[in-house]
Order: structure tokens, then C-alpha cells, then sequence
């Protein structure tokens, strides 16, 4: 895959050198004043959304994806769908362009499906699109990040190289998000939370997802809410839990941020400003039926030790 630092017009290249010279763009409409260095034969504006299908009859010889994980989600999928090249230009921290696989969303945010295939062939890394990301956002993205980072580690399929990357990815992270939070339009914090989040993602692709996201995905699909939000609220009691089946592992990421890695998490958390799932207006009835999906999710099979729908209901009661 070719990955570029650097402007926007570093894009043109990419695709130059990939041949893809009639390309679908997907964006949201916030991207609809951005110059871009392509002419892109067809837009689809429509982010998130379920009709593949329709966006992929439009795609010409590549999807060119611009955004966060939902705009690259979307490009993922429509490339899975035509068989076509992927070119990523992420504009948060979740990481979504490293990964073949993907979640189908509604507008609404709501879990419509999902699969994998993507051609995931080049991605180009401005940093400059970062810098208007508002604050929740910055945070709750920065946390999808770092949860890659943790389950990396421990999730089966983990390796050498991708503890490697999520060892990194987690010490920049820590390092550099406070200070992000504080100075939101320096380019170069944002530039050392972009490669933290970068390495964060690497590592998700050598590796696999686990307990948290299980968590993450299983509440955000049901009520359409922020995926990185969920996982900065999730991943401490999934650490917890996990300290008893891959100490090395979580000791390990505890140490790349700085202390207790749980407790970490929870700090870095509260920069976003929001904590609990009570506070994203997930009530507490459901509580159940959502462990006993977030059982089902392939993130807890990759677990190292897979919880029960009861273990789960008593961690999502901790942070409810």
C-alpha cells in the first residue's frame, strides 16, 4: 500500500501511480469547499449510508475516501463491492484506513451489515484536514485509536511487529492528546497524534479486535452512537478484565501510557467530556440484551479469554 505525509496534492500522485484516473469520491458535504488535486468522475455526499450498491453503480476505476471511519467505511465497502482501488485520506484518528474490513451504516448511524474485501491501496496522511476537528471528536476518534493499540496486544492474531506499533501508537497517543486538547491548532501535536493513531491502525491490521470493541460495536449499531466515544468507555473494564488472562499484555500498555493503563484510559477519556453510557441515553433495561450481542461479536471470540453475556452485563453495569 502506498501511504504519503504531507498536503492534499500529494493525492494526485497516489493515484497517478496507482492508474486510477476516474475515480468516485465519497465525502460528506463538510468536505464540499475542499480543492482537491483530482477530478473525480462521480460524488457521493451521502455519508454514512446503506445503499452500497448504488454508489458502487457510479464508481469508475477507484473510490477515493475522505473523512473519518464512516467516509472510509463507505469507501471500503463500495470498493469491496465494484472490485476497485481504495484511496484513503483520513481527517480523524480512527484508523478505519488500515483495515480490508468494514460496518454498513444508515444516516442515522444505525448497523445495517458489514463484510470485508476492500482494495485498500494507497493512503495520503495531510494533517491540515485534522485541525478543524472539534474537540469530542478529536478525543472520542483518539480513543477508537488507542483501543486499536490495546487489543492489538492481546487480541489471537497478535505478533511481534503489530505489539511493536501499538506499543508506539499508545505512547504517542497519551503523550500527545492532552497537549492537543489544550493547543488544538498546532499542527505538529496534531501531526505526532495522527502518527500515533497511524501506528494504532498498522497494528489493528496485523492483529485482530476484542473485547471492547465487541462492547463498542454492539452498543453504537443499536443506537447509532459515536464509535470512538463507546470505545474510550469501554476499553478500561475490558482492561480489567483482561488483566487476569494476558497480564504481560496489559501491563505492557499500562507502561507505553504512563501508569495504570485502565485508569489512563479513563483520563484520557474525560478530555472528551463524556464517560458513562447513561450520558449517551443508553438505557440501563437494555443493558442484557446488549452484552448478550456483544458476546456474539467476533472481537470477543478473539479475546483472550471470550466473556459471558453475564461477565459482560456486569462490565457494561460498571460504566452504565
Amino acid at each position: 500500500m502506498i501511504v504519503r505525509w504531507g498536503p492534499l496534492l500529494l493525492l494526485a500522485e497516489v493515484c497517478e501511480e496507482l492508474g486510477v484516473r476516474e475515480p468516485l469520491l465519497v465525502a460528506s458535504p463538510r468536505w464540499d469547499k475542499l480543492e482537491l488535486p483530482i477530478l473525480p468522475s462521480a460524488r457521493w455526499s451521502e455519508v454514512p449510508s446503506a445503499r452500497v450498491d448504488e454508489a458502487a453503480d457510479l464508481a469508475g476505476d477507484g473510490v477515493v475516501a475522505i473523512g473519518g471511519g464512516s467516509a472510509i467505511d463507505l469507501g471500503k465497502a463500495i470498493s469491496a463491492t465494484a472490485r476497485i482501488p481504495l484511496v484513503s485520506v483520513p481527517t480523524t484518528y480512527a484508523g478505519a484506513e488500515w483495515t480490508p474490513y468494514f460496518g454498513v451504516r444508515d444516516p442515522a448511524r444505525r448497523m445495517r451489515g458489514g463484510g470485508s474485501g476492500a482494495q485498500l491501496a494507497g493512503i495520503v496522511y495531510d494533517v491540515g484536514l485534522t485541525v478543524v476537528l472539534p474537540r469530542e471528536e478529536t478525543v472520542g476518534t483518539s480513543m477508537n485509536a488507542l483501543a486499536h493499540c490495546a487489543e492489538a496486544l492481546y487480541a489471537h492474531g497478535h505478533n511481534p511487529e503489530s505489539d511493536e506499533r501499538a506499543l508506539e501508537g499508545a505512547r504517542l497517543i497519551a503523550q500527545y492528546l492532552p497537549r492537543v486538547v489544550e493547543s488544538p491548532l498546532d499542527r505538529d501535536l496534531r501531526t505526532e497524534l495522527l502518527r500515533g493513531a497511524c501506528n494504532g491502525g498498522e497494528a489493528l491490521a496485523g492483529s485482530m479486535l476484542a473485547l471492547a470493541h465487541a462492547m463498542a460495536q454492539a452498543i453504537g449499531g443499536k443506537y447509532g452512537l459515536p464509535h470512538g466515544t463507546l470505545n474510550g468507555i469501554c476499553l478500561p473494564p475490558a482492561l480489567r478484565y483482561n488483566a487476569r488472562y494476558a497480564p504481560t499484555a496489559v501491563r505492557a500498555f499500562g507502561e507505553a501510557l504512563g501508569g495504570d493503563g485502565a485508569a489512563r484510559v479513563e483520563e484520557l477519556t474525560a478530555l472528551g467530556g463524556t464517560t458513562r453510557l447513561r450520558e449517551l441515553g443508553v438505557p440501563e433495561q437494555d443493558l442484557p440484551e446488549l452484552a448478550a450481542s456483544a458476546a456474539q461479536r467476533g472481537g470477543n471470540h478473539a479475546n483472550p479469554h471470550p466473556a459471558t453475556p453475564a461477565e459482560i452485563e456486569q462490565l457494561l453495569r460498571s460504566i452504565w
